[in-house]
């Protein structure tokens, strides 16, 4: 399967838009420089107080479906 790496720092602040329903996409680049669009609930499992931090591992199939998305370390 495909993956990517991605390295994310979020605050609560920017996280707050989705919720309020003025985003609902999260677009962030890759450790290889690519460009990712994600929609934004995927990470609500990781959120805390702070917004989403840390390292993520995507993968997904051939067709780019998201199959999985999990922090790192």
């Amino acid at each position: 399967m495909p993956s990517l790496v991605l390295d994310i720092a979020l605050s609560a602040e920017r996280m707050r838009a989705v919720y309020q329903g003025r985003a609902n996409r999260i677009v962030v680049h890759s450790r290889d420089g690519r460009r990712v669009s994600l929609p934004a609930h995927h990470f609500r499992q990781f959120l805390t107080h702070d917004g989403v931090h840390g390292s993520f591992e995507l993968e997904f199939s051939a067709t780019g479906e998201l199959l999985s998305l999990r922090r790192l370390g």
